[in-house]
């Protein structure tokens, strides 16, 4: 778990890069237009570069979060409940770190509360977080299993992301409509097959 939680803490062992400025970030799309084929002179793109860092802030937005954060606020007054909590079918959009292309999909994400539950909107935010950077699936579906288990520390945790890849539709074997599956679970769902298969039963059987 250690190298996991080092993953989305920063740069384990090295200094974190500067961050270019805004200036630089600009600079660099319009040589990308340029390396392309266009004129980033002609009207239709003179503000590309802008709009481009502009949404690129947006879309990896999740660098600037602590996901921990989000998780440090629990209820208690439950009433003794202690089953499984699911949260299904929270649609994501990330990105592939190898090609920057989109990673669209779903994540299903349950956990065993032990004495206090989170807010439901807590883990589709972990979700986005983590989604809202650079990925691969198989680290972002291990990084949401392992940032709920360490700061929320329940009983179990299960996560499965299904997923479309862009870098597979749109170029190389340009395969429409596949999809990747993958899945982490710690504590009781690791441990007992039969939560694990009752977690996987509740979403493949919806």
């Amino acid at each position: 778990m250690d190298a996991t939680l080092s993953k989305f803490s920063g740069f384990p062992g090295q200094e974190k890069p500067a961050r270019p400025t805004r200036e630089e970030a600009e600079a660099a799309v319009e040589v990308l237009i340029r390396w392309a084929g266009d004129d980033p002179r002609r009207e239709g793109l003179i503000e590309t570069p802008a709009r481009v860092v502009r949404a690129y802030e947006e879309i990896y937005g999740g660098y600037q979060l602590d996901p921990a954060e989000v998780l440090n606020r629990t209820f208690s007054e439950v009433s003794g409940y202690d089953d499984m909590v699911l949260v299904r079918d929270i649609d994501f959009t990330s990105h592939c770190e190898h090609h920057m292309v989109p990673i669209i999909g779903k994540a299903h994400v349950a956990y065993m509360p032990d004495g206090s539950v989170l807010g439901l909107s807590k883990i589709a935010r972990v979700v986005d977080m983590f989604a809202r950077r650079l990925q691969t699936q198989e680290a972002m579906t291990e990084e949401i299993a392992a940032v709920i288990d360490s700061a929320f520390a329940p009983r179990g945790v299960a996560v499965l992301i299904e997923s479309e890849h862009m870098c597979m539709s749109m170029r190389g074997i340009r395969t429409k409509g596949s999809t990747t599956s993958t899945s982490a679970f710690y504590g009781v769902f690791k441990d007992d097959k039969a939560e694990r298969d009752r977690f996987l039963s509740m979403i493949l059987n919806r």
